[in-house]
């Protein structure tokens, strides 16, 4: 059964509208036809099994059967906060983030992004399309959204709202994800920041910084993962470790 989002706003009693570039999809690609049953999202966390009415070329109406009890979203919410990569990297790291059941993503501007990268990140638009796609794919309850690209400072800033940040870091040996468990076990773990160096790594003084506002400085093993890597591994972990994965026993 496909499944697919739209506004709260084109949501009736009854009735649910799908407008956009998912109605092109729907009747050339997914060939979907009137009498198919989908599943509809509000963007709110909210689904409901619908049932197709009718489809035009700018629209499509969804009969409203019944809501959904359908939560696919981690008790744990993960913002990554990414430095800023070269090239199309930013998108593989938005999806699979996704498919790990990432909230937020936020591109940060840190001492060693390439001076090149800073004001020109002009993808927002195509990144959160990425995020819609990967939502839909990965049967997501809410989709994600990657922000507009802030400071070192800026993000630090919004850091310490958190109840846990990891900072996984090459240079970091010893102290992984058990030892944060263990360390925290006695802590209510809801909001994760993760926070991620660029190509060139952080510079020692950012990582005091972090220190300071209470980040746990990680190693996710000894091997150097790729900065577009260390993101979704790290949010692996974390969500086998507080998350939902790795099953009930």
């Amino acid at each position: 059964m496909h499944k697919f989002f739209t506004p709260i706003n084109l949501f009736t009693d009854t009735h649910a509208f799908i407008q956009g570039d998912d109605v092109k999809h729907i009747y050339k690609v997914l060939r979907v036809t009137a009498g198919e049953k989908v599943s509809i999202n509000n963007l709110q966390g909210e689904e409901y099994l619908g049932e197709v009415e009718e489809i035009s070329k700018t629209e499509v109406k969804v009969r409203l059967i019944e809501k959904l009890d359908i939560n696919n979203e981690s008790p744990i919410s993960i913002t990554l906060f990414q430095a800023m990569p070269k090239a199309t990297k930013m998108d593989l790291i938005v999806q699979k983030g996704i498919e790990l059941g990432m909230d937020e993503f936020i591109p940060v501007i840190t001492s060693r992004v390439d001076v090149k990268l800073k004001g020109e990140f002009k993808k927002l638009d195509r990144l959160n399309k990425i995020a819609l796609e990967a939502a839909k794919q990965s049967k997501r309850s809410k989709i994600a959204k990657v922000l507009e690209p802030m400071s070192f400072e800026e993000a630090m800033e919004m850091m310490k709202e958190m109840d846990l940040i990891v900072i996984p870091y090459e240079n970091a040996t010893g102290y992984g994800i058990k030892a944060l468990k263990e360390e925290v076990k006695d802590k209510e773990i809801k909001k994760v920041a993760i926070m991620v160096g660029p190509e060139g790594g952080f510079e020692e003084e950012e990582i005091e910084n972090l220190k300071k506002i209470g980040a746990h400085i990680v190693t996710l093993g000894p091997r150097i993962l790729r900065t577009e890597t260390a993101g979704f591994t790290c949010a692996s972990l974390l969500q086998y470790e507080f998350g939902d994965l790795g099953g009930e026993i």
